[in-house]
């Protein structure tokens, strides 16, 4: 197996609980997400890690759409995947730009990147928490016109590409559809799951989903689906806003880290 898939006994265990935290956030729990983009884009090199986690978002976008399948709203996705597709392919022309360059140059460039990608992020989720306390109704006027809905799109589709980390820019948007908590979840189960499962030829052509990459991710493929199962389970026995600000600090000191 190549070096950058080769991993010690610390890394290990970070990547099986940034695993666990994938299905988590996959059946209930939304704001937690990007934490194990950010543990992954720490443990391997920044751009295998985006090719590494795509069959574990897989594997627990499986079990979402199986517990939310009759939930979602499919009138708010159908003029969100042209928008989607786009950004994925511009994401793939970055990396077709960049092939290139020296291994050392393009990792650090993407470090700093998904960095980038997440503190931004972590910078709107937090906007909108002050805004809510400010005027709850102002928070809720997130837009929803043809505008919204293609840079949303747009931008989802590129940093799912780059970094899988368009979890809360779909976060953003179903709350401005102002769904119910089934809906929400069905919605976005079915909408991860389609862009995730079209996102795999790119990332097979870009060389980032390989055999030697799927070998390291059967055990945390098995290890996600039992986040989300367990998350299914548990969600209504859980502190949702502890688990966010948690997923928040250490995201915001693993993106400085990744921006250092």
């Amino acid at each position: 197996m190549h070096s950058d898939y080769q991993l010690e006994a610390w890394q290990w265990a970070l990547a099986l609980l940034a695993a666990f935290t994938i299905g988590l956030s996959k059946t209930g729990i939304p704001g937690i997400g990007i934490l194990p983009m950010a543990v992954f884009a720490t443990i391997v090199p920044a751009k295998l890690s985006s090719g590494l986690v795509l069959p574990i978002l897989i594997a627990a976008d499986i079990v979402a759409v199986l517990a939310y399948r009759r939930h979602a709203v499919w009138s708010h996705l159908w003029g969100l995947f042209p928008w989607a597709a786009l950004g994925i392919g511009t994401g793939y022309a970055y990396f077709r730009l960049t092939q290139n360059q020296s291994a050392q140059t393009q990792d650090a460039q993407m470090s700093k990147l998904i960095g980038l990608i997440l503190i931004t992020m972590v910078g709107v989720h937090l906007w909108r928490k002050w805004r809510a306390k400010a005027n709850q109704e102002a928070a809720d006027e997130v837009p929803s016109s043809p505008a919204f809905v293609a840079s949303t799109g747009i931008f989802g589709g590129f940093t799912t590409l780059v970094a899988n980390a368009a979890g809360p820019v779909m976060t953003l948007y179903l709350l401005s559809m102002r769904l119910p908590k089934m809906e929400f979840l069905g919605t976005g189960a079915w909408y991860f799951f389609l862009l995730n499962c079209f996102k795999v030829p790119f990332m097979a052509n870009l060389g980032l989903v390989n055999a030697r990459s799927l070998a390291l991710d059967l055990p945390l493929m098995a290890t996600a689906m039992g986040g989300a199962l367990f998350g299914r389970k548990l969600l209504p026995y859980i502190n949702q806003q502890l688990f966010e600000s948690m997923a928040l600090g250490f995201t915001v000191l693993a993106s400085i880290k990744l921006l250092l």
